[in-house]
């Protein structure tokens, strides 16, 4: 489970999910009398379906955006599903992946869906108290992300807002894929917010929307002419100001010569952390030098115990372990990893010549690749758990 959803929720959302089209049922769920305003006169139960369907909808891939196969993978389980009503064993047929792996992609699902209803509650009232414990466990769901479809989404959410403003969008958005390491969602309500209230600070014209890249960071700049010249305030709410502390982002507002103003919200490319754990140095050199040019930054551990403490210590985003090790063998490790709250939840990429990924995968493993290997098959194995 997510932690950074509440167990009783993520009860109630799943609760929701299966009972997508029971009108009665959703009235009555208690999910139902927290959701944001809808129409005049609509049910709670149909606000609270549409709500969910929508959630649904952000984790559809956006055209030509670079999205990641599980990704993917991940919509389309969850439309055809909940939405489109098929059962569990004929989604994994059309997807063409075993039901064994559907289940678990279902299990991400829920937590995904809940994230956003979570944070739709989490953000309905500027008088709730904001729950920093919560917000700040965000840090805890940071997978590679190309945020140029995240901003993309975020410009279709206020386009309606602008066009009342009498505001025209100019939007210069690279066409290859901007991967960070970040929290999609909570990026997205980021980029929402800061547009959002960018345009309400503008008058009449042109709003110029930038984004750009280097090794270091990338960088999301907007242009805008000031409703108040004397004024450089943008407001940004507590949620979102925690978010952007959370995930390093950091934002500058300053006037230009000519009248406009800019924003600038920079966004560190924040990498991910590989630890390898094999007593073959020989491999663990091969991986390294794949990973050169890569966004990760990769660890090394030549026994089972001092990957164990590693892993607790350093709290990795990914692991490639070997089974046969002297001392403590890979199984072993598997063990205690899943056994140990701290490194519960950290994806395993078991990397061996034993081949039993049933065994594994039964003790946790995330995915088993056969030695020997690749440079393509590990890096799309680490695409495949979300790096």
């Amino acid at each position: 489970m997510s932690e950074a959803l509440p167990e009783a929720f993520l009860e109630q959302v799943k609760d929701v999910l299966e009972n997508l089209y029971d009108f009665p049922f959703l009235n009555r769920h208690p999910l139902a009398q927290s959701t944001r305003a809808g129409q005049p006169n609509e049910p709670a139960g149909h606000r609270l379906r549409r709500e969910v369907v929508e959630a649904i909808e952000a984790f559809r891939p956006v055209e030509n955006g670079g999205a990641r196969p599980n990704a993917a993978r991940l919509y389309n389980l969850l439309h055809l599903h909940y939405v489109g009503g098929m059962t569990l064993p004929e989604v994994a047929n059309d997807l063409g992946i075993s039901v064994r792996q559907a289940y678990r992609d279902l299990r991400h699902g829920h937590e995904s869906v809940g994230e956003i209803l979570w944070f739709n509650r989490q953000g309905k009232s500027e008088a709730a108290p904001l729950d920093t414990a919560e917000v700040e466990r965000i840090n805890d769901r940071l997978t590679a992300n190309n945020i140029t479809a995240i901003l993309e989404n975020a410009i279709k959410a206020v386009q309606r807002l602008a066009e009342q403003q009498n505001l025209r969008l100019d939007a210069a958005i690279p066409a290859d894929p901007i991967v960070i390491s970040t929290n999609p969602t909570a990026a997205q309500q980021i980029f929402i917010h800061v547009l959002s209230q960018t345009i309400q600070q503008s008058s009449s014209g042109v709003l110029r929307i930038e984004l750009r890249a280097t090794s270091d960071e990338a960088q999301l700049e907007l242009r805008y002419p000031p409703r108040d010249p004397d004024t450089l305030d943008v407001p940004i709410t507590a949620v979102i100001q925690n978010f952007i502390q959370q995930l390093h982002f950091s934002i500058t507002v300053d006037a230009e010569v000519g009248g406009a103003h800019r924003l600038c919200l920079t966004m560190p490319a924040q990498r991910s952390t590989v630890l390898i754990v094999d007593d073959n140095q020989g491999l663990i050199d091969l991986l390294q030098r794949y990973f050169a040019g890569q966004s990760y930054k990769v660890l090394a551990a030549s026994t089972g115990a001092d990957g164990l403490k590693l892993a607790d210590d350093l709290q990795p985003d990914a692991m490639i372990m070997d089974l046969m090790m002297p001392g403590m063998d890979g199984w072993e490790v598997l063990q205690r990893l899943r056994t140990n709250p701290r490194t519960v939840n950290i994806p395993v990429i078991i990397c061996s010549v034993i081949n039993d990924p049933e065994l594994a995968y039964s003790l946790g493993a995330s995915l088993f690749i056969s030695k020997p290997i690749s440079k393509d098959h590990i890096l799309d194995a680490l695409r495949e758990i979300g790096l």
